[in-house]
């Protein structure tokens, strides 16, 4: 008889090989792993590198903001003296009489009413023309899409003069409506384009649900669509408030009586004012008194922009 050998014993043969397919898969080596590890550490030094431009942007966008705070806080003669200096001692005053002497409140005032209208009627028609563009089909639809899209790359520099002797002709030039309008027709374009995008997200299973079961367009529009839709609204909200809030060049053009002047056009005039004089503290006061409902704004709804911004990407 004869023997046989165990494959361990044949040349050439070794325990490692007498492993089954099936069995355990050898480790792998981790994703960022090549012979010398230059791949992992290009990638902790990029990483090191963008988290060093944010530091850097961050800083540059809040040491002005801290710098502008400190100096409404300071009486005129600290602000030349110690200008990165901490106040001695806190001069609220500065604040109220940028707010009464220099009319900073009935700016402040007006604009509110300007924006808060523009920005309501904005997001009314802007939802609904997107709405109807990313759900519907219809002849011209993609004619009007790019409609809005061209008129964002519109710079409103050049529609000045036109604009002018439109709203003259129509007889809203110095009217608070007038600025209204031409604040809803500056911002729907963005506005049209972003919820254009962000509604073609949401599931249309949810509106082919409520119109079976009776709902009519308009009430699945309002009811069921616009709900699900509040992330985008939000942040979309957000931006227009901004731009319409910071807004300073279709205020001075359409709006020059000096009782329906806008809080851009008050700072302006608070800085033209002082001629020689120059009070400075006064003027930090009302620029931080601008700015503040803006970072409220931001602060309260800066999860809800993160969110709107976000959506469709994750779905």
């Amino acid at each position: 008889m004869t023997s046989h050998a165990e494959p361990s014993e044949l040349p050439g043969v070794t325990k490692e090989d007498e492993a089954p397919a099936t069995g355990p898969v050898a480790k792998q080596p981790p994703p960022d792993f090549t012979p010398g590890g230059r791949i992992g550490s290009e990638g902790k030094v990029l990483n090191v590198f963008s988290h060093g431009i944010l530091v850097v942007w961050g800083l540059l966008v809040t040491l002005p903001l801290l710098w502008a705070v400190m100096s409404s806080l300071k009486t005129d003669k600290q602000i030349f003296t110690s200008p990165w200096g901490l106040p001695t001692v806190l001069h609220f005053d500065n604040w109220t009489r940028a707010w009464s002497k220099s009319n900073i409140g009935d700016f402040f005032l007006n604009t509110i009413l300007v924006v808060g209208c523009s920005l309501i009627g904005t997001m009314l028609l802007g939802s609904m023309a997107a709405y109807i563009l990313a759900r519907f089909e219809f002849p011209g639809k993609r004619f009007i899409y790019f409609m809005f899209v061209g008129g964002m790359s519109f710079p409103i520099i050049l529609a000045l003069v036109p604009l002018f002797f439109v709203m003259k002709n129509m007889s809203l030039l110095n009217t608070f409506h007038g600025l209204i309008l031409v604040y809803i027709a500056y911002s729907l374009p963005f506005t049209v384009f972003f919820l254009t995008s962000f509604f073609k997200t949401l599931p249309s299973s949810v509106a082919e649900a409520a119109l079976i079961d009776g709902a009519s367009h308009t009430r699945t529009f309002f009811q069921v669509m616009l709900p699900m839709a509040k992330p985008g609204l939000i942040s979309v909200g957000i931006f227009n408030f901004l731009g319409q809030w910071n807004q300073y060049m279709l205020p001075t053009v359409l709006n020059t009586d000096e009782d329906k002047r806008v809080l851009t056009q008050g700072l302006v005039q608070l800085a033209a004012s002082q001629q020689y004089k120059g009070d400075w503290s006064a003027l930090f006061a009302g620029l931080v008194l601008a700015m503040l409902p803006v970072l409220a704004v931001y602060i309260i709804f800066q999860r809800q922009v993160q969110a709107g911004l976000t959506a469709g990407a994750l779905k």
